[in-house]
């Protein structure tokens, strides 16, 4: 069963490169240029390794792919392991909200997918969207943890806070990006 974690925004902090995306005209090679020196987010580097104790995970980002060295060097840095990592190929231009669903359905098409945890609100909305059950922690601005889609569950349950696939949620614990894991296994 597998366990689909994003990298930025989930286990990196990428505060420090958001400027070049901010406003305006986004310098997207300047924010990836930037990403080896991303600080860990200690609470999602903790989650992501606690899912990986029982589950295959997978690093489904945006990242581009020429990128994968840089990202494979800094999650072994943060003692994370990297079985699996699915990158943007280089010609793939849409917007990570597409790239992300799509990549997310060839893998549950593998094998079963018990977690998402993603915190971009437009592509939690797109997997929402697909069928996949997803929920937005009251007060945590990251991360949205998805579960199985539809077609696994044989219904599209959403809810607010409430237990995924193998139940828990995340509250916020004080700060942007910083938000404490609750997992209770049924």
């Amino acid at each position: 069963m597998l366990a689909v974690f994003d990298v930025d925004g989930v286990v990196a902090d990428v505060r420090h490169r958001l400027r070049h995306v901010a406003r305006g005209r986004k310098n997207w090679n300047a924010f990836f240029a930037a990403a080896a020196d991303d600080p860990p987010l200690e609470i999602g580097v903790a989650l992501a390794r606690e899912w990986a104790a029982e589950h295959d995970l997978v690093w489904l980002t945006g990242r581009p792919e020429h990128l994968r060295r840089v990202t494979e060097r800094w999650l072994r840095a943060q003692r994370l392991p990297v079985p699996r990592l699915e990158m943007r190929p280089p010609d793939d231009r849409r917007p990570a909200k597409f790239f992300k669903a799509d990549r997310l359905r060839a893998l549950a098409a593998e094998t079963e997918v018990a977690v998402v945890v993603d915190d971009d609100p437009e592509v939690v909305a797109e997997l929402t969207h697909r069928g996949c059950r997803c929920t937005w922690p009251t007060g945590c601005p990251t991360p949205t943890r998805c579960a199985r889609p539809r077609s696994a569950r044989g219904g599209r349950e959403r809810g607010r806070s409430r237990s995924i696939t193998s139940g828990g949620s995340a509250t916020r614990a004080g700060g942007l990006n910083r938000w404490r894991p609750s997992i209770r296994t049924k």
